[in-house]
C-alpha cells in the first residue's frame, strides 16, 4: 500500500495546487460531480474500453512494466512470498479469480472517474493559457491514469487466460 500512496501523493500534488490555488470551488465541485459517471458503468460497458485482447499489446507498452511496482504486483508478490511461502494472490478457483477480475473493475473505475477530473482540468488550463499546468497534469493524467487503467485490462487478460487453463487442467483430469 506504500507504494500506492506515494505514487497517488506524486500524482495528485499538482491538480491538487493547481486547483487550490487557480480554481474556483463551485467549478470543482461541478467537475467532481461529472467525474463520477464511471461509478455508474456496468463492467460490459468497461470492456469496451479495452483497447486489445492480447497481452502482448500491453506488453509493447510496457504496462507489464508498471505491473511489476503495482499493489498486487510482481515486486510485494516476492516480498510476500518470502515473508509467507504459502501466500497466493491467484488461487486456481473460479470465485477468487472472479474476486480479483471484479477488483480490476473497480479500480479500472476509480482511474476512469479520475482521468475524467484530470481533463476537466486540463480543459480549464488551456482556457486560461496556463500552459505549463496543462503539461504537468496531462503527463501525470498519463501516469496515474491511462496507465493503471491499461494495467488493469492486461491483469483481466491474463487471469481469464489463467481461468480457461484451469478449466482445461480440470477437464482433462476429470475433477
Amino acid at each position: 500500500m506504500v507504494p500506492n500512496l506515494l505514487w497517488s501523493i506524486i500524482n495528485l500534488t499538482p491538480i491538487c495546487i493547481f486547483c487550490f490555488t487557480l480554481v474556483k470551488l463551485k467549478l470543482i465541485y461541478i467537475f467532481l460531480l461529472i467525474s463520477f459517471i464511471p461509478l455508474f458503468f456496468k463492467n460490459s460497458f468497461i470492456d469496451k474500453f479495452q483497447i486489445a485482447k492480447s497481452i502482448e499489446f500491453y506488453k509493447k507498452l510496457g504496462v507489464h512494466k508498471i505491473n511489476s511496482v503495482a499493489q498486487n504486483g510482481s515486486i510485494i508478490n516476492k516480498i510476500l512470498k518470502n515473508k509467507f511461502p504459502d501466500h497466493r494472490i491467484v488461487v486456481p478457483n473460479k470465485s477468487s479469480i472472479s474476486n480479483l477480475i471484479a477488483q480490476t473493475y473497480i479500480f479500472e473505475k476509480f482511474h476512469l472517474m479520475t482521468f475524467l477530473f484530470f481533463n476537466a482540468i486540463i480543459i480549464y488550463s488551456l482556457i486560461y493559457s496556463y500552459w505549463y499546468w496543462a503539461i504537468i497534469i496531462l503527463l501525470t493524467n498519463i501516469a496515474y491514469n491511462i496507465y493503471p487503467n491499461l494495467l488493469q485490462q492486461y491483469i483481466r487478460i491474463k487471469l481469464r487466460i489463467f481461468n480457461k487453463k484451469q478449466k482445461t487442467k480440470v477437464n482433462e483430469h476429470g475433477f
